[in-house]
């Protein structure tokens, strides 16, 4: 069991009957005493890829569905499907792209450290790593120069996810995007 103040986004848990991964998670926490810290929860079905939006109080209850991690690998695109390979056993299994939407984002041919929800022997979602490194592939110019606000720009890395970047970030460079949030980290360590 698991409860609504334990979720956090990437966290399975099974409600309506089926599986969800949490997308989104908002803590609202109100200013009346007494009142109960509500949790706010944007799912989406690992079986049908539906999404729901439920609210829910600290103390109720989940349970957890009864599937299986492993270690896969993200080989490449063919057409419409997406193909991994599992580290251990070498088997190839394949996912729908249009299924994947949010996850190709951050995914790169052969990224590893990546891990495969089997449910029932089906491969029904991949829970990315929470830092992912990137290459800038079109950013403005660098701006030089000392500003007393930290001032940003758009920027778009090599997979196609555009990022707000501190303005003396260049083309070419790799920088550390957090997968939960989309949000710029920092740049990556050479």
């Amino acid at each position: 069991m698991i409860h609504a103040n334990e979720l956090k986004t990437g966290t399975i848990y099974i409600t309506n009957g089926a599986p969800y991964m949490v997308e989104n998670l908002v803590k609202q926490t109100p200013s009346a005493r007494g009142a109960a810290t509500l949790y706010k929860v944007r799912a989406r079905n690992l079986l049908n890829k539906t999404k729901i939006d439920g609210t829910y109080r600290g103390e109720d209850a989940f349970q957890q569905p009864d599937f299986r991690r492993a270690n896969v690998q993200y080989l490449y695109r063919e057409g419409d499907m997406c193909v991994f390979m599992d580290l251990e056993s070498f088997d190839q299994p394949a996912m729908a792209a249009a299924d994947l939407e949010y996850e190709l984002k951050f995914m790169t041919d052969g990224m590893e450290d990546l891990s495969a929800l089997i449910l029932d022997e089906r491969l029904v979602g991949i829970q990315l790593p929470d830092v992912v490194e990137l290459e800038l592939v079109e950013c403005d110019p660098a701006i030089k120069g000392q500003s007393a606000t930290a001032r940003t720009k758009p920027a778009k890395a090599a997979t196609g996810l555009t990022v707000q970047v501190p303005e003396y970030m260049e083309s070419g460079e790799i920088v550390r995007i957090d997968t939960r949030d989309g949000k710029f980290l920092g740049r990556a360590q050479k």
